[in-house]
């Protein structure tokens, strides 16, 4: 697309730092940096994000929500992560979105999300995606307890370049629901994929170990569940922890 700005490097600490420091990119849909390898990559929080050197998707993606408010900055970490879970899905026949921007297949982790976003005012300024898709690297040694990646799911080596087409083109096109105001119906989307979104399973909290099953995932962001006794709890980021 002519409205795409794309970046590459072999190397960088981190792309999200590279797009802070870009400024070429007035008036364009997205800018889009790839690299074959990160020194510093990292996920939400403290996570950090293991690739081989050129074997994954290493992507940060900055976008320019138009007239989105500061309290509605979650329908870009939802839009993002819908984006990534239809290219998963289209690559390996099925995907889910871990609250709350996981990937999974099954009950494996394929691709992680960072969300960053710049407020204006009372507006969201840009959004930078951060992105890691696992899909050619074979074997993991680091201490992520379930990854996987798109070649060992299909047996295929699949062209990252590939894999970013189509990441693209499913940004734009929840980026363009964003844009329109179709807040709702994204979040609704959302929900509808997530994983773990019917039954009963295991979760642990500062109050220790629990059985639950998802209510909701507030549009703001905090995910809800419903205890097996029927009470609600409601988290942050961090502050349950899915027992896989």
């Amino acid at each position: 697309m002519k409205d795409i700005v794309y970046i590459h490097i072999p190397e960088t600490d981190s792309t999200n730092r590279l797009l802070r420091e870009y400024t070429g990119d007035e008036g364009r849909l997205m800018t889009v940096a790839t690299t074959d390898y990160q020194t510093a990559g990292r996920g939400q929080g403290t996570n950090t994000w293991e690739s081989e050197r050129g074997s994954n998707l290493l992507v940060s993606i900055r976008l320019h929500p138009r007239g989105l408010h500061a309290s509605r900055q979650y329908a870009m970490a939802e839009a993002g992560a819908l984006a990534v879970c239809d290219t998963v899905a289209r690559l390996t026949g099925e995907a889910t979105i871990k609250w709350p921007n996981d990937i999974y297949v099954g009950d494996r982790k394929i691709s992680g999300t960072l969300s960053e976003c710049d407020i204006s005012g009372s507006t969201i300024k840009t959004c930078t995606l951060g992105i890691g898709i696992n899909v050619n690297q074979r074997s993991f040694a680091g201490g992520a307890p379930n990854p996987v990646s798109i070649i060992q799911l299909t047996g295929r080596t699949t062209p990252t370049a590939d894999v970013l087409d189509c990441l693209t083109d499913r940004i734009a096109h929840y980026a363009a629901m964003v844009d329109s105001g179709q807040y709702e119906r994204l979040h609704n989307l959302y929900l509808g994929t997530l994983y773990r979104r019917e039954g009963l399973y295991r979760y642990r909290d500062a109050g220790g170990e629990f059985m639950a099953t998802t209510a909701t995932v507030r549009p703001e962001g905090p995910l809800v569940l419903r205890r097996a006794d029927g009470r609600l709890s409601e988290y942050e980021f961090k502050e349950v922890k899915f027992i896989i």
